[in-house]
């Protein structure tokens, strides 16, 4: 179990550092958003490349902070049948809902957007805009992502596998397994 748990860590982690790049871009996009307004209105020029750019952050934003707020638990779910079980009751119907139904999902829409990107990729496409931005970067975070997300589904049912062996037991705050 302990390489295992290793493997959690390490998925752990890289969620962990892509969610503080989130955050950084949140103040990044902010910041393009405001400079952007400003520059338009006090001297009448606008770009679509900076307008572009900041669409760009948003969706590497959704698309990257999935994982990072599924590895923290601050995920959606319908608490009113989730509160009712079991601590035991909660590690099976996480386990089960991540094994049977988040991985397989985020796996099938990464193997489906992978066409998508790469026919952008392999045109070489552009934005249709003047002065747009390269589309197919941004293309490439659709899969990317949901790999992200289907390895913290990994992660997670290493840790409640090893919570329900009673190998670790989980916080619930941060999802972090303590020994």
């Amino acid at each position: 179990m302990r390489p295992l748990l290793a493997l959690s860590q390490a998925i752990d982690l890289l969620n962990e550092k892509i969610g503080y790049i989130c955050n950084l871009l949140v103040l990044l996009a902010c910041l393009v958003s405001a400079g952007n307004a400003m520059i338009r209105y006090a001297f009448s020029y606008s770009s679509n490349g900076w307008l572009e750019a900041q669409w760009y952050m948003f969706a590497i934003l959704v698309m990257f902070g999935a994982s990072y707020t599924f590895k923290r638990n601050e995920h959606v779910r319908v608490e009113i049948f989730y509160l009712m079980l079991s601590e035991r009751g909660q590690l099976w119907l996480d386990l089960i809902g991540t094994l049977f139904f988040l991985i397989p999902a985020c796996l099938l829409l990464a193997y489906l957007s992978w066409p998508f990107f790469y026919q952008a990729y392999a045109v070489g496409e552009m934005s249709g805009n003047a002065g747009g931005l390269l589309r197919w970067p941004i293309k490439f975070v659709i899969p990317s992502g949901f790999v992200l997300l289907a390895l913290q589904g990994v992660s997670e049912v290493i840790k409640r596998i090893a919570a329900l062996q009673g190998y670790v037991t989980i916080d619930a705050k941060y999802e972090r397994p303590t020994q």
